[in-house]
């Protein structure tokens, strides 16, 4: 098979490397790429939202399947676009169709999702710049903290939890009519703030049947002691040694199952990744929000942990017999650290000179924000590579990741050294 990968980070560097692995794939392409998917596959220069550029691509490269790694093309539509077009509709698109992809694409059609179909969740109201009174009255009946989150997509950097009340409606107020995150907060969602600890469910479902593939958690703040601004993600872990098997039996009944089921209810065609970020507040899972792809860096610590074909398990989706697949998982727990650019998640320099990588043992390094220039690799995003390892417990695991990326260099590089401080 001839597989086609969107995306350019260290999700989709971790889905090139597992595919590669598959006797079934003939060739392999990531749009656009970085410099890690160059040395197992063909980058092709086209941008994930380009879908008359990737349907030429599809085309000429006689591609057979297409596999989406972020949110922003399938909150587009780009699912939608292959069904629709007589050239390319019996291709398999892995991830959900766009209304679908409205799960992550808008908070407040998710909380609806959520109250629907009764599964677990904080309480919450919507407002925009017409209801912003509204929203100041809903904001003093709360107790602090409280939480703010642009309604549509804002690159991970749209929630906001503040302390002080006034300081919680004067945010509001930038959010709905300073447009902080632009169209994403015409809409803005408060909700109730849930105190406990968090973790990640990933669902891998064909419409009809569905996987629970391994639970994992990251770190999204940049400091450590989980201090500092909000990021994409500085690390993650799996299995989370906290979920053990009557919490994993609460989440499956209470979330999973009402939700894989919502969407065949709500007529929302679902062949994909279902990520379900969750928090376990008194022994008992809240869902915090769904985004429709996997993961990143969850990706780089699930996705080595799953001993199946990865394009036999893609198959499957595609044909929806996900039901016949016996989903194998390692035992071992896997880490990642993630080295980010100095001055992340603000301004950061790019082009800087990565070294190191022949010097690492017993662990893989993914490439999330880099490109190839002159033959050198170099830093080109805000979080630039992820150290995966394993081990028989999360502090083995850990132990190895770190001794390796303390191997890798690049000028301004940083990462947090506390993970797993919480576990």
């Amino acid at each position: 098979m001839n597989i086609l990968i969107l995306g350019a980070g260290g999700r989709e560097h971790t889905l090139a490397w597992k595919l590669n692995q598959s006797p079934k794939l003939s060739h392999l392409f990531v749009a656009p790429g970085n410099a890690g998917t160059a040395s197992i596959a063909t980058n092709l220069a086209i941008g994930v939202n380009d879908f008359e550029q990737i349907k030429a691509a599809v085309i000429s490269e006689k591609i057979d399947m297409v596999i989406v790694g972020p949110e922003d093309p399938l909150v587009n539509g780009v699912h939608d676009f292959f069904l629709k077009d007589a050239l390319l509709k019996a291709i398999p698109v892995i991830g959900p169709q766009k209304a679908a992809a409205t799960l992550e694409g808008s908070k407040d059609f998710a909380k609806e999702f959520m109250m629907r179909h009764q599964i677990p969740t904080a309480a919450y109201q919507s407002f925009t710049s017409e209801t912003l009174e509204a929203g100041y009255a809903f904001l003093e009946s709360l107790q602090p903290p409280y939480v703010l989150k642009a309604d549509g997509l804002a690159a991970g950097k749209g929630v906001v939890i503040l302390k002080d009340l006034k300081e919680a409606k004067a945010e509001l107020k930038d959010m709905l009519v300073g447009a902080k995150f632009g169209t994403a907060s015409t809409t803005v969602v408060i909700e109730e703030f849930l105190d406990g600890i968090e973790l990640s469910v990933f669902v891998l479902t064909d419409g009809k049947n569905y996987k629970v593939l391994p639970t994992a958690k990251d770190y999204k703040r940049i400091g450590e002691g989980d201090t500092g601004l909000n990021t994409g993600g500085m690390g993650a872990i799996s299995p989370v040694p906290f979920a053990n098997k009557e919490f994993m039996d609460k989440i499956h009944e209470k979330v999973v199952v009402p939700t894989v089921e919502g969407l065949k209810k709500d007529n929302l065609p679902y062949k994909g990744f279902i990520f379900i970020g969750l928090i376990k507040v008194d022994n008992d899972p809240k869902v915090i929000e769904y985004n429709v792809r996997l993961g990143d860096p969850e990706t780089e610590v699930v996705i080595p942990r799953i001993k199946n074909d990865l394009v036999a398990l893609f198959q499957a989706v595609a044909n929806q017999t996900l039901d016949q697949i016996n989903l194998e998982i390692d035992e071992r727990t896997a880490t990642t650290v993630m080295a980010v650019s100095g001055g992340y998640p603000e301004a950061y320099d790019k082009g800087k000179e990565i070294t190191g990588f022949s010097t690492i043992t017993e662990a893989t390094v993914f490439h999330a924000g880099t490109a190839l220039q002159n033959d050198k690799v170099v830093t080109s995003g805000g979080r630039v590579l992820a150290v995966t390892a394993f081990g028989k417990e999360y502090k083995e695991a850990l132990q190895t990741s770190y001794e390796n990326i303390a191997k890798l260099h690049f000028e301004g590089m940083y990462y947090r050294k506390d993970l797993g401080f919480d576990l």
